[in-house]
């Protein structure tokens, strides 16, 4: 039963709720206060003993080695040797976590929550030990007080867990040591869950983000027909680390403009007293739920005949002192309300008895032996309002989203392979016959719905406009005649915002479906920071054998280094190739298929893959087929290989070198050097080898996809010269491939910072990647060629003066390049 509404103190459209006397700030009104859900007295008690609970628990978490229960007075052997935490955010999070659990039982909710201030690790933990799940995950940490003890001791020591909410956190797909991306992640995880909850915790901190404050636009591709629904709670508790937080310091005028203006309805429940706070916090959540219901109803009932207008989706922002319930001072300075309750508030308690006897006040002011039986066990009032099973935040299976993943239906292959009769004689566009895989993609997820491309307005400039055939861009706004290939419950995701593409992509992957990210190679490093993080996620969980296996994280980069005829040097940087293979091998993969067909397989190997990030870098430019279906899939099976028709070898001797290449545009300069070569050096015999797979040039105690050496030597030979053309930086090479016997025989050739706008064949030539400098390159280190081809030297050297001068007087580039075919 419940009482009579209450004094209405959550409020929408600026009014204050449940504010402080301290609090004389005023907001404007225009709609007055809702009704809202009045709690019982008993509600209240028992919400409020849950809430004291998790801050018990969470103190505990950072400060106490033993006696968990305080069953006897605290000594300094009871404390950590080292405090480590972040208690500021903690309380908020707790009381967000309290109120989340009342709304899933009374309206049985299918719901996660994702927990942007990460630094409240303890809060996240304290919630799943209390309601059980982490004690499912994790048997030793029993919900008694020899499990009590484990879990606090555990905390940001070694051998233990982390302080931020990480894989090892149950209910987590954020991790919380990077600030910026929990309200992506929250909308990914929403897109295609049309019956899923997915509350966000955003902090202020991460709301001064560059990410965070993007990510606000997501609700305009957030479909009410098959989508969940996100529920972003603001916490504003004042203060980061040592400065106070831009948010929380607006006045209320401008923060409600703000709030608004990014398409949410604000509902604010502001105090310091907690039975008012709690009261306020249930109507808001109420009216919120309501509200989504409401929205959600009216575009799934069908009864419109035209597609509704956009509506702003509700939010609430919760403004509660940084550290609520810890000491207000310490050592005569305030502590609650400012920055310095952020981390520790009492940081000597081993060494400081004013500090020892603050630190058991503050916990004792919980009153634990309310909420914790004699065996460590929580009081049923406590547990009042926790959900069962799969409904529990920590135990949601969307949260473990690889219990939720159904395989993708991928084509035949050779439904869309390009016929190959000669090697290099036919040019196509290879990411546009991805595209067109891609469509079929989309056409045989269209029921499912587990399947989505995303993009920085990029898919068509990439090529794979094709999958607008099956799905458009997804778009809730206003529509013009003159708008092209938009759709209200369309999967192919566009924003100029590289971060929340990440963002959104990631929440999906992590909720069990299946994506793409294309992107424009120069500019993917603007996740560089956001990727880092998804391969530690992955590193982790492999670890972790209660989290199963998601689908991987793939990319797709074009509009690459060597073809931005109209862009220049602004996008030309292919160093991503680079800072991904440096995170940890097990979980990476690059691949540089050098045309149509080997871009198929690759996709195809990548697409079904699980627990990866991959990395596909393939031009959308008229790219040369160099082999059929079956020879692209068995040559991407091996990662690397002789590619015989190329070379002049002979049977049972040793190539004189080894011509080398990785990367669509280093391929063609390769095969066309080593024409040159045939034509002009007929008994030298050179080997041609493409590598598509880059990880294979690494030791295989390295990377799982690394060579042994004695293959390595095989394929490159311990002791000829190897002359390398590769896609990206040269140096890349030299460090995958230091270790090896042959190294001192590998020059390399890539891309070295220059770049400009001009013809294809001028950037290769800027960057001495060009056939003419790769030939002089052979004839400069094969032993006996510097003096007995000197001619043909002079004759390589003469064409790029020829080229240079051409271009300059025509600008295109000399028919001998524009118009090469293979010749053999």
């Amino acid at each position: 039963m419940r009482d009579a509404p209450g004094t209405g103190t959550a409020t929408r459209s600026g009014e204050r709720a449940g504010a402080a006397p301290s609090d004389a700030s005023t907001a404007p009104s225009d709609a007055g206060a809702p009704s809202g859900t009045a709690l019982s007295d008993e509600d209240v008690r028992t919400l409020d003993a849950h809430w004291r609970a998790a801050n018990y628990l969470a103190a505990g978490q950072i400060y106490l080695l033993s006696n968990p229960l305080l069953s006897e007075p605290l000594v300094p052997k009871h404390i950590k040797p080292r405090l480590l935490g972040h208690w500021g955010t903690s309380p908020g999070l707790n009381l967000v976590y309290t109120h989340l659990n009342r709304v899933i039982v009374e309206r049985d909710l299918d719901a996660m929550c994702i927990w942007g201030p990460g630094h409240g690790g303890p809060a996240v933990v304290a919630g799943s030990w209390l309601e059980g799940s982490y004690s499912e995950i994790y048997p030793d940490v029993s919900q008694d007080e020899a499990g009590m003890a484990r879990l606090f001791k555990q905390f940001s020591f070694p051998g233990g867990v982390p302080s931020h909410v990480a894989p090892e956190t149950p209910g987590s797909i954020h991790e919380g040591g990077e600030l910026g991306y929990s309200l992506s992640h929250a909308y990914g995880a929403a897109f295609d869950n049309p019956d899923l909850l997915v509350a966000c915790v955003v902090g202020d901190g991460e709301a001064e983000t560059g990410p965070l404050a993007t990510s606000w636009h997501s609700n305009k591709f957030l479909d009410p027909v098959h989508d969940g629904a996100v529920l972003p709670i603001l916490h504003l508790n004042g203060y980061k680390i040592a400065n106070p937080t831009v948010l929380a310091r607006l006045p209320e005028e401008e923060l409600d403009a703000l709030l608004r203006g990014y398409g949410h309805d604000p509902i604010y429940v502001t105090g310091d007293e907690p039975e008012a706070v709690h009261r306020a916090l249930a109507a808001a959540m109420d009216q919120a739920l309501d509200r989504i219901g409401a929205l959600q109803r009216a575009a799934r009932d069908g009864s419109a005949t035209a597609p509704p207008a956009r509506q702003p989706w509700p939010m609430i922002v919760l403004r509660t002192p940084k550290g609520w319930t810890g000491p207000r001072t310490v050592d005569g300075k305030p502590v609650e309300g400012t920055w310095r309750a952020h981390q520790v508030p009492l940081a000597a308690t081993r060494e400081n008895p004013d500090h020892l006897r603050e630190l058991e006040r503050w916990m004792r002011s919980y009153r634990p032996e309310e909420l914790f039986d004699e065996r460590g066990a929580p009081r049923p009032a406590v547990l009042r309002w926790v959900p069962k099973g799969a409904r529990r935040l920590g135990a949601n299976p969307h949260a473990n989203g690889g219990r939720l993943t159904r395989s993708l239906p991928m084509p035949p292959l050779s439904e869309y392979a390009v016929p190959v009769k000669h090697p290099g004689t036919e040019l196509r566009e290879p990411t546009k016959v991805l595209g067109q895989l891609l469509e079929r993609v989309m056409a045989d997820t269209a029921e499912s719905r587990n399947f989505r491309l995303v993009g920085p307005d990029e898919t068509a400039s990439n090529r794979l406009q094709a999958v607008y055939a099956a799905s458009g861009k997804n778009w809730q706004d206003k529509l013009l005649e003159t708008d092209e290939d938009l759709d209200r419950h369309g999967r192919v995701l566009e924003i100029l915002s590289e971060h929340t593409c990440q963002g959104w992509l990631e929440g999906y992957l992590l909720t069990g479906r299946h994506g793409l990210f294309s992107c424009y190679e120069a500019f993917v490093h603007i996740v560089d920071s956001m990727v880092n993080q998804h391969i530690k996620w992955l590193k982790v969980t492999s670890g972790l054998t209660w989290r199963q296996p998601i689908p991987s994280l793939n990319y797709l980069l074009s509009s690459h280094v060597w073809r931005q005829d109209h862009n220049g040097f602004s996008h030309q940087d292919p160093g991503f190739v680079d800072h991904v293979l440096n995170k940890y091998p097990p979980a990476v993969r690059v691949y540089l298929p050098p045309d149509t067909n080997t871009l198929l397989s690759v996709a195809d190997h990548a697409l079904r893959s699980r627990d990866y990030v991959n990395v596909i870098v393939a031009g959308k430019q008229p790219t040369f087929d160099w082999l059929d279906m079956d020879q692209a899939i068995a040559h991407c099976a091996r990662g690397a290989g002789v590619w015989e028709w190329a070379g002049t070898e002979r049977d049972g001797d040793s190539p004189d070198v080894v011509l080398a290449c990785a990367g669509d545009v280093p391929t063609q300069e390769v095969l066309a050097a080593a024409a040159l070569l045939r034509e002009h050096l007929p008994d030298l015999a050179v080997r041609v080898v493409n590598v598509v797979d880059i990880a294979r040039l690494l030791p295989s105690e390295d990377h799982p996809h690394g060579m042994k050496d004695a293959e390595y030597d095989a394929l490159f030979t311990p002791d000829r010269p190897v002359i390398f053309a590769y896609h990206g930086y040269p140096w890349l090479i030299h460090r995958l491939a230091y270790r090896r016997t042959g190294h001192a025989n590998l020059h390399v050739r890539g891309f070295k910072e220059h770049g400009t706008t001009t013809t294809p064949f001028d950037m290769v030539v800027i960057n001495d990647l060009d056939r003419y400098r790769l030939v002089m390159d052979v004839i400069d280190r094969v032993p006996g060629l510097a003096v007995r081809a000197t001619a043909l030297r002079q004759q390589m050297q003469d064409a790029r003066t020829r080229h240079h001068a051409y271009i300059r007087e025509r600008g295109t580039d000399m028919p001998e390049v524009a118009d090469w075919k293979w010749p053999y």
